[in-house]
């Protein structure tokens, strides 16, 4: 039985085992296939907004602003999010997990391949700009349904006390998604500067059409989960499942978007505001960050399935408060370490944070999240959850720091205080959440 904190669930959905193995394999396989295709077309928006929008379509005002505009680009991605968790959410708990799994990625597919035939500012004006904000707000939208039913497909289909684990193995999406989006910017960055800003930035825009299609291709292939098959026999699917969620629920859900909002910001402090902090403040390469970047992503394939792993041994709850603990003693050395200038220790910095201050909750809080709701309610729930903490916190946080950053005239202390403040509010979000490891979700 689940813990009585927990959402109770009116329906008794299929035993994971019910699965075979082979086929728990392609679903495991293909969920992180599709996720890295989805990530990366996510994540090159971010690596451009601090290398190259502000320049070619925001480039009429002050430097330091343009880069605080091409951020709060950016962050209107994070905004669409909670959208499409709700919208997708709300269909993957009527009409299925797999279905929207191909809709999503078709959708961010679709807003990624155009940004990269935009005309810039200097070509059609203020339009450009208005533009590259719409078809962020595309990309948002994709990603803010594509994630809970990546996850789910593999939560739904595996033994209970291997949820951790394989959820975490879905997460692996991130950082293949973060090495292949910096080492396409890495790649086109060696071409001479004027090439670059005249054509070789939409190189990795217009390289994901090819890889939506071969992720479309796996998508299509898959089966329904074994929970959400028997909530469509049992004919119990919930009507209204994110006004359930919101007016039923509240509690789990606040909770929810506390697991998510320190993460979040971390991560968008360490991979987005880091590349123009460290090119623009500190005065060096590009090469330095996004190196250091690549080989954090590529420590993260390791660390994210060891975290999940403990996760189904020790608990979701220990692994989360181990994270907040370090995110806020590490707030401050962190900038202090960048601060070298030293390519070798800036590229440890990178790792360090990047494994510990998202790696650990990233990890874990795949299958934490989708095991606080029952299975009729569990995409809405999850996804909103998961979206409404990244918009919060992973939206805003580039543009928060620009802004500290001028504000304080260059001092870091006050972003070190934010993402302080954050992890204090998972900290208190983890200790209100039930433990739920090992505990039948279905």
């Amino acid at each position: 039985m689940l813990d009585a904190a927990l959402p109770l669930d009116t329906t008794r959905i299929a035993e994971p085992d019910a699965v075979a193995l082979a086929d728990r394999r392609q679903i495991v396989w293909s969920s992180v296939i599709g996720t890295t295709v989805e990530w990366y077309d996510f994540l090159i928006y971010g690596t451009a907004s601090a290398l190259v929008f502000n320049k070619l379509f925001f480039p009429s005002i002050d430097p330091v602003v343009g880069t605080i505009a091409a951020f709060g680009s950016y962050a209107v991605g994070f905004l669409a999010r909670p959208l499409g968790g709700a919208v997708f959410g709300h269909f993957g708990d009527r009409i299925g997990r797999k279905a929207m799994l191909s809709l999503t990625l078709m959708i961010m597919g679709i807003g990624t391949f155009l940004i990269g035939c935009l005309p810039t500012y200097g070509q059609i004006g203020i339009l450009a700009p208005i533009l590259l904000v719409a078809l962020r707000l595309v990309q948002g939208i994709g990603i803010g349904g594509e994630w809970g039913g990546a996850v789910l497909m593999v939560v739904e289909s595996v033994p209970p006390e291997r949820r951790g684990f394989f959820g975490s193995v879905v997460q692996l999406g991130y950082p293949i998604g973060v090495i292949l989006s910096i080492g396409a910017f890495a790649l086109t960055g060696l071409m001479p500067e004027a090439a670059f800003l005249s054509w070789g930035w939409r190189i990795p825009f217009l390289a994901s059409a090819p890889l939506v299609g071969v992720g479309l291709f796996i998508r299509l292939r898959l089966h329904e989960t074994p929970a959400f098959r028997q909530i469509k026999e049992q004919a119990v699917t919930a009507r209204l499942p994110v006004m359930e969620i919101l007016t039923e629920h509240p509690g789990m859900f606040l909770k929810a978007v506390g697991l998510k909002v320190s993460e979040i910001a971390y991560v968008s402090v360490v991979t987005v505001f880091s590349i123009s902090y460290v090119t623009g403040q500190l005065g060096l390469s590009r090469g330095v960050i996004l190196n250091g970047i690549l080989v954090a992503a590529v420590i993260e394939l390791f660390t994210i399935p060891v975290f999940g792993y403990l996760s189904d041994r020790y608990g979701r709850k220990t692994l989360f408060i181990a994270a907040c603990l370090f995110s806020i003693a590490f707030a401050f050395p962190m900038f202090r370490l960048l601060d070298t200038r030293d390519p070798t220790i800036i590229t440890l910095t990178v790792a360090v944070a990047l494994s510990f201050g998202q790696g650990i909750m990233f990890g874990t809080g795949a299958a934490w999240m989708s095991e606080l709701f029952d299975a009729r309610l569990r995409y809405s729930g999850a996804s909103l959850g998961f979206q409404v903490g990244a918009a919060l916190s992973g939206g805003f946080t580039p543009l928060i720091a620009a802004a500290l950053l001028a504000w304080s005239g260059g001092a870091t202390w006050p972003i070190s205080a934010y993402l302080i403040a954050l992890a204090c509010v998972t900290l208190v979000a983890t200790f209100a959440a039930p433990e739920t490891a090992r505990r039948r979700i279905d």
